[in-house]
């Protein structure tokens, strides 16, 4: 994990290493927007002859592109095209972004809608808040879990076995003087989490920033989450009445509209 709690992938037991190096590359390339040969290789620890094949494998198939003038490296084309093909199971997305705009309409705050990956928040939809202050972020965008309340939300979702897995030798990095980085403590706050389905981010991922967040409970779909972030200044017991509120019809639209797709997914009965 970097010093800004970002994790960095390794390599995986049983992988193949020249698949594993690839796609480290390319989340390497997300986050970094792009990287010179010499800073790639150095960042991730790659043999130069290794990170040379690689590198040109990926640019004649178009997953990165090589800059000529800058003798720098970025995503290509190519991997948002073959992106455009993925879907969430059943589509949440879809059925989520309606209902997340009526919200943030209802509330004048920002709404977003995640899911977990590993021991991060990875953000798939958001309505953003008319306000000029307002929380700003990004589809694609990936926070830790532990310091959102999005991320404990669906943390709280895991089995016991599963959270033990995940946070077993983990480092909680520390974003804010209120961030959890201690395990135990991070556990007692998910077992209330989980008994009142809610989660709350009191500035501890960001300073001046307060998150409400429930998770999606819909049979056979997608494990998400939303929630709605305000700033401090607006802040106040009435407030968060309201979001509360707000927040339980809108996930429970959510799941609503997520089972009725699932119903029409469902093959029919077979006639004899």
């Amino acid at each position: 994990m970097t010093d800004d709690g970002r994790v960095v992938r390794g390599e995986s037991l049983g992988g193949v290493k020249s698949a594993e190096r690839t796609y480290t590359i390319l989340e390497y390339l997300a986050d970094a927007k792009e990287a010179s040969f010499a800073s790639l290789v150095r960042d991730l620890g790659l043999p130069n002859s290794s990170g040379h094949q690689l590198l040109q494998t990926a640019v004649n198939r178009g997953y990165v592109e090589f800059d000529e003038a800058r003798r720098t490296f970025r995503l290509g084309y190519r991997l948002w095209e073959v992106a455009q093909s993925y879907r969430p199971a059943h589509d949440i997305v879809t059925v989520a972004q309606r209902l997340m705009d009526e919200l943030r309409d209802v509330t004048k705050e920002t709404v977003q809608l995640a899911r977990l990956d590993g021991l991060d928040t990875h953000y798939l939809a958001i309505a953003e808040s008319p306000h000029p202050m307002k929380l700003v972020s990004h589809v694609g965008a990936r926070l830790a879990a532990h310091a959102t309340a999005l991320g404990k939300a669906l943390l709280a979702e895991l089995p016991e076995q599963e959270l033990d897995r995940r946070l077993r030798g983990a480092t909680l990095a520390r974003f804010t003087d209120r961030t959890i980085t201690d395990r135990l403590r991070l556990e007692a706050e998910l077992h209330r989490i989980r008994a009142k389905r809610l989660a709350e981010d009191n500035e501890e991922y960001i300073v001046g920033c307060r998150c409400v967040a429930m998770p999606v409970r819909a049979r056979g779909g997608m494990a998400v989450a939303v929630s709605v972030s305000v700033p401090v200044a607006r802040y106040n017991r009435d407030v968060a009445r309201v979001i509360r509120t707000e927040l339980a019809r809108c996930v429970h639209a959510i799941e609503r509209g997520a089972e009725s797709m699932l119903a029409l997914d469902m093959p029919g009965p077979v006639a004899s």
